[in-house]
């Protein structure tokens, strides 16, 4: 079955370089913005039965609406199987009712990604009640890869024999994974947060961090306030440094200087979304996944 993958031109790199590894061709989607904001999108005329479509979806409210034009507009140019690759999935952090009223946003966006894809990628997805991606989006193929490991390797070179910090429970999961990977120590604090960028840290009981060198680790840095929260304190206990390795690097504006003001080292990450910080490609591990897939 022929496969072509197909992105949007503020991508093209990350795209390329995921087609190489998986040995498809690809081709950009032509986009063009009316003065009233609408989108006007252009695939190619004549599509292959198997497509894959590639959109990291930090800052996602634009690009699930892109999503839905392209796919539905592929099914009629002939593609029969859509796969989504989208490194950094969005809207998986509410996955339950606080209070009344809430919008359970993992549950509708998932619902809405299952209704356009057969088949969907992603890396460290942010889930904390389900145990599976195929819970929060329920396609036949829902492949959830992690880039602890990739981190971890990076850790080891830079930082041998470091111990690694989870900054809250719910990074517990990519903590243990990367750990494991090179045998490092490992440890998990509590976080309370009161606020999008007020949080207060408490590090794990009788963890020996004096002298030793700390990589927090995590699968998404935004305001930078818990790494910075926790970076403070482990200086405060004798750590020797402090780095810090997340899998998405969404960073808002001045979250970089934040976390040196804060004593943070180093930042590595990967490139399922570009920053400056990337450190690790997971395109050969999206391309290996890719295989597993077999249409019907």
């Amino acid at each position: 079955m022929n496969t072509l993958l197909l992105h949007f031109d503020d991508e093209t790199q990350e795209a390329q370089r995921l087609a190489r590894a998986a040995g498809v061709e690809c081709a950009v989607i032509e986009r063009h913005r009316f003065p009233d904001d609408e989108l006007h999108l252009r695939l190619p005329a004549h599509l292959p039965a198997r497509i894959i479509i590639y959109r990291s979806l930090h800052r996602p409210n634009e690009k699930l609406l892109e999503l839905l034009l392209v796919a539905r507009t592929a099914g009629r140019l002939g593609a029969q199987h859509l796969t989504l690759v989208a490194p950094y999935l969005a809207y998986m952090r509410q996955d339950a009712e606080f209070t009344p009223g809430e919008t359970i946003s993992q549950r509708v966006v998932g619902e809405f990604l299952a209704g356009l894809f057969d088949a969907v990628i992603t890396v460290d997805p942010h889930l904390h009640r389900v145990s599976s991606l195929a819970e929060a989006v329920p396609v036949a193929h829902a492949l959830a890869l992690s880039g602890a490991p990739l981190l971890a390797d990076v850790v080891a070179r830079q930082r041998p024999g470091a111990l690694l910090l989870g900054p809250d429970a719910e990074s517990a999961q990519w903590v243990k994974l990367a750990a494991a990977h090179h045998g490092l120590d490992f440890g998990v604090c509590r976080k309370t947060r009161h606020g999008d960028r007020d949080v207060s840290i408490v590090l794990p009981e009788g963890l020996a961090v004096d002298g030793r060198s700390v990589v927090l680790l995590d699968d998404v840095a935004s305001s930078g306030h818990t790494l910075a929260q926790a970076a403070r304190l482990l200086l405060a206990a004798g750590a020797a440094s402090v780095d810090a390795a997340v899998t998405h690097a969404l960073f808002a504006p001045g979250a970089l200087a934040l976390l040196k003001d804060a004593g943070v080292g180093e930042v590595w990450s990967t490139d399922c979304i570009i920053h400056s910080s990337n450190a690790v490609c997971v395109a050969p591990e999206l391309a290996a996944a890719l295989r597993t897939i077999t249409p019907h």
